[in-house]
């Protein structure tokens, strides 16, 4: 029988680091994390408007699907 014992290596989550330019604002936080929270995979998403950085953490996140998002919600986005 499998154990239920957790194995931190196998259940950690990958951080991916983005730079979107043009936020300034609760709104542009609002609108960003809001987009990047569909992202399949994705479980946190930290917006921090003096950086500019998006961060995202999750399972199988395709960096490519989180830069679609970040331009849905009216922003340029590259990784950082």
């Amino acid at each position: 029988m499998p154990s239920s014992s957790s194995s931190s290596s196998s259940s950690s989550s990958s951080e991916l680091v983005f730079r979107a330019g043009g936020m300034s604002c609760e709104h542009c936080r609002a609108a960003v994390t809001g987009e990047v929270s569909r992202v399949g995979g994705v479980e946190a998403v930290d917006v921090d408007l003096e950086t500019k950085l998006v961060r995202v953490h999750g399972h199988g996140v395709d960096p490519a699907d989180v830069i679609a998002a970040i331009d849905e919600a009216g922003y340029d986005a590259v990784t950082a």
